[in-house]
């Protein structure tokens, strides 16, 4: 009868669990690190790639955030000053050119038209009689040119009487009474003549006298017109339009208001044209030329994009134009990159999304 065989049970289960955890961690080893490693190399392989695509648009781009986008804005300033009778807009109103705004008490001004108008007529008025003046004066010289006439042809009769009158008082014909009457009538038709002709004198002095007064009547007629038109023109200014097609903002006043000449009311922001200002700094310039496409990224609409080209480029940095310039030969001195404004126009108007000023935007400009 064979005898069964007995194994030490001490040893078995320490060899056997000895041994199962060697086989099953050396397989999953194996496994995961070649995965980690793909995975690394996928990463630096799309990275390398993505950062050899930026270094590639750098090299052809410039871009900056240092953008807005501008429009004309038109102050509304009245003229003349005055209370505020009516106000006819508000805040983001539509208005159109030529509009009526606002409208300022014209008592004053009409008032001052109608002073204008009455001088203008006395003026006229004065013209009128100078020029009745003058048609006196050059009947005056006609009546003394008469008078010098009919004197001529009495000297003339009583010249031929004289000679007649000569014969008859050596034939003792008429008596000598008779002959002096006919020489004292010869001596005072002749004063008169003298007469006549000083009146001539006088009366064409009275003619050009008067022709100047009507010359200075006509004169201050003008005057009082170009006062008239002065009048009118003030008056007109009280009922203030818009200068342009546009939107009121920023308004600033009311009816019962006293305001002055040149004080702003509000402004109007035009909405037919608008452009990009941005601020490239100096190292960025080198490459950068009137008419290259622009892409502009607004930040009111992050998922549109607006293309444009460079119009123009400033003459002069930001910092020029600043309140206070800096002036780099006080104090010490510390190198600051300068911006430069560059103008860009855009190539359409989306009227899905409308661009308002002062909006900010992002820039990037092709450069080659």
């Amino acid at each position: 009868m064979a005898t069964p065989v007995q194994h030490d049970s001490a040893v078995a289960p320490t060899q056997s669990a000895a041994y199962e955890p060697v086989v099953d961690e050396q397989p999953a080893g194996r496994s995961k690190r070649p995965i980690i490693l793909i995975v690394l190399a996928l990463v630096l392989l799309i990275g390398g790639y993505f950062g050899y695509q930026r270094y590639q648009f750098g090299q052809t781009h410039e871009e900056t955030d240092d953008a807005q986008v501008e429009g004309d804005v038109y102050p509304v300033l009245p003229r003349v000053g005055g209370p505020v009778l009516e106000v006819k807009v508000d805040d983001n109103m539509p208005v159109k050119k030529g509009d009526v705004l606002v409208v300022l008490d014209p008592s004053d001004y009409q008032q001052r038209v109608n002073a204008a108008q009455a001088a203008l007529a006395a003026a006229q008025a004065n013209v009128i009689a100078a020029r009745a003046a003058v048609g006196t004066a050059s009947a005056n010289v006609r009546t003394a040119q008469a008078t010098i006439g009919v004197s001529d042809a009495n000297r003339a009769r009583l010249q031929k009487d004289l000679k007649r009158s000569e014969f008859l008082r050596k034939e003792d014909i008429i008596p000598q009474s008779d002959y002096d009457a006919v020489q004292a009538n010869l001596r005072s038709t002749t004063a008169q003549r003298a007469t006549a002709q000083e009146q001539v004198s006088v009366a064409r002095q009275q003619v050009t006298a008067a022709q100047q007064q009507v010359a200075v009547a006509e004169a201050v007629v003008k005057q009082r017109q170009a006062d008239l038109d002065n009048a009118q023109l003030q008056l007109s200014y009280t009922t203030i339009k818009a200068p342009a097609d546009g939107t009121v903002s920023k308004k600033g006043v009311q009816p019962g208001q006293v305001v002055g000449p040149g004080q702003q009311l509000f402004g109007i922001v035009a909405s037919s044209r608008t452009w990009v200002i941005a601020n490239f700094k100096e190292t960025q310039l080198e490459n950068m030329r009137v008419g290259q496409p622009v892409s502009v990224e607004v930040d009111a609409y992050p998922h549109e994009e607006f293309t444009g080209k460079i119009e123009s480029l400033s003459a002069a940095t930001g910092a020029r134009f600043a309140l206070l310039p800096p002036d780099n030969a006080s104090g010490n001195f510390v190198k600051v990159t300068q911006r430069v404004p560059v103008k860009i126009v855009l190539d359409k108007v989306d009227p899905e999304h409308p661009l308002r000023a002062g909006m900010s935007v992002t820039a990037t400009v092709a450069t080659k």
